[in-house]
């Protein structure tokens, strides 16, 4: 056994926190992911750095916050001179993997870091299929089939679209297949016999749309889901941001459209569940295989998803807890707390500088992030950050006003390189209170979460709110100047702090 730990994330994409019992869903239940939970840490209060897929994944892997690393948007990945976890893991002698969706890598130096590279994303396979390391398990034709349904569902109404798959075996589905890939690369590291320690990340395409459910799952969940509660006039009595109006005009569910809202929810939180059996696989080969005890698992998501919230679903550069609030669980068994929950406010950008810490390897300078308490012995934390936007121009209501109606999902493709550019909106989050602000926006945001843990009315008008509000305005400003510098500035080295 390699006296390195074997390194293991399992990623989701677009999985709100809220998506599974294990943080408060009433009806979908994960019994795997409570299953690492009794052997790891839960973290109630995970934010991610930024709820956009490319930007949070590049912020994930660096451990810094998109501001910093330059990633703003879906079409900034990773840049060429940027130190992440891969690089720093394969110096170190690791075989490193990827097995699912990628999003984030793109210069082929980066690429080269990885041993095993399996791709692939919410359509299926890439236009390259080709893999290094390992074949799919599954014949591609059989993986194409499977996806078909993906690329040519029709949608129920203007503004979203699910499908229900039959007949389809579940290994040939994303989730089915990324697990499976996964089992046969850890039963395949065992049979190398080799010393040489793994760095892998499971990347689930999964639950993001298309929302394509297979079938039993789908009926699992069907006569299960229920709908968050709304407040009527959230959008239209002047306390919400133009942003947020704008994004309710393209996403807002109508009355009309409420049965087509459930069979969506039952297709979401079937996938949820298809997941949590595929995360149950891993673990199963991991125990079989005899390498759980020396294996970091971490399970999180990218960034979550309205799925009914708000009267909406799917995303768009807002900041409510169905969007910024993720999953995340680590486990390393006989070297951390087993069966911990901890509620401080955390993020995914600790997760690697965590990683780093239980490998006892020192995390280099560029880490924004902080190794995770109860995990590790990092007191805790009571604020977590989030940011939007790369300065772009504002999108305001007259603008959606020019184009077409029904405002719907073509809107919403229509307007997204503009809407993921605009503005430089940043959020603090506590466990009280959470204040949202964005120099190019026309209002603030600020939510009591104890009085309103919907997220149903901005409060930042209320004058008994203004101790507060000045208080998180502090803690935004000290963050966004703590973490200004990308690169960061060269410091003096570690001996000229050690005075005698």
């Amino acid at each position: 056994m390699s006296p390195q730990p074997n390194i293991l994330v399992i990623m989701t994409d677009q999985q709100k926190a809220t998506a599974s019992h294990l943080w408060g869903n009433g009806f979908c239940q994960t019994p795997n992911l409570a299953r690492l939970a009794a052997e790891g840490v839960l973290y109630a209060h995970a934010i991610t750095p930024h709820p956009l897929c490319m930007p949070a994944r590049v912020a994930f892997w660096t451990g810094r916050y998109a501001h910093s690393t330059g990633s703003r948007r879906n079409e900034t990945p990773m840049k060429p001179d940027a130190l992440h976890a891969f690089k720093l893991w394969k110096e170190s002698g690791y075989r490193c993997g990827l097995i699912g969706k990628n999003h984030c890598f793109t210069e082929q130096a980066d690429l080269n870091l990885f041993d095993v590279w399996c791709e692939i994303s919410h359509g299926g396979l890439p236009a390259d299929p080709a893999t290094r390391g390992m074949e799919w398990f599954r014949p591609i034709e059989s993986i194409h089939a499977a996806h078909e349904l993906r690329r040519t569902l029709t949608p129920q109404n203007p503004r979203f679209g699910f499908a229900i798959s039959d007949h389809l075996p579940l290994e040939d589905h994303s989730t089915g297949l990324v697990a499976g890939q996964t089992v046969r690369f850890l039963e395949e590291q065992v049979a190398a016999q080799a010393d040489q320690p793994f760095a892998l990340w499971v990347s689930f395409p999964d639950p993001h749309e298309p929302w394509v459910c297979p079938r039993s799952y789908f009926e699992e969940m069907e006569d299960q889901v229920q709908l968050p509660p709304w407040r009527p006039g959230e959008f239209s009595d002047g306390t919400a941001p133009q942003r947020n109006q704008a994004l309710y005009e393209m996403l807002g569910v109508r009355s009309e459209e409420i049965d087509d809202l459930r069979g969506l929810l039952a297709a979401y939180y079937g996938m949820v569940r298809f997941l949590d059996d595929g995360v149950g696989q891993i673990l199963d080969a991991l125990e079989r295989t005899g390498q759980r005890e020396n294996t970091i698992v971490v399970f999180c998501s990218d960034h979550g998803d309205f799925m009914g919230e708000h009267r909406m679903q799917c995303k768009g550069g807002l900041f409510y807890d169905a969007l910024v609030r993720v999953p995340l669980i680590v486990s390393w068994p006989g070297q951390i707390p087993q069966g911990k929950r901890d509620d401080s406010l955390v993020n995914l950008i600790d997760i690697v500088p965590t990683i780093f810490h239980l490998q006892d390897v020192e995390a280099p300078a560029t880490f924004q992030g902080q190794p995770l308490p109860t995990a590790t012995a990092t007191p805790p934390r009571d604020a977590a950050f989030s940011e939007y936007g790369a300065g772009g121009p504002f999108f305001h209501l007259l603008d959606l006003a020019r184009l077409p109606e029904p405002h719907g999902r073509n809107t919403l493709i229509q307007t997204l390189r503009w809407r993921e550019a605009e503005g430089r909106r940043k959020m603090v989050r506590t466990r009280a209170w959470k204040y949202i602000h964005d120099s190019m926006g026309d209002r603030d945001e600020l939510y009591d979460l104890a009085a309103d843990p919907w997220e149903l009315t901005n409060v930042v008008d209320d004058p008994a709110n203004r101790a507060v509000l000045a208080e998180l305005r502090l803690r935004l400003a000290d963050w966004s100047i703590d973490t200004e510098d990308s690169p960061p500035v060269p410091l003096p080295e570690k001996k000229y702090y050690r005075l005698s």
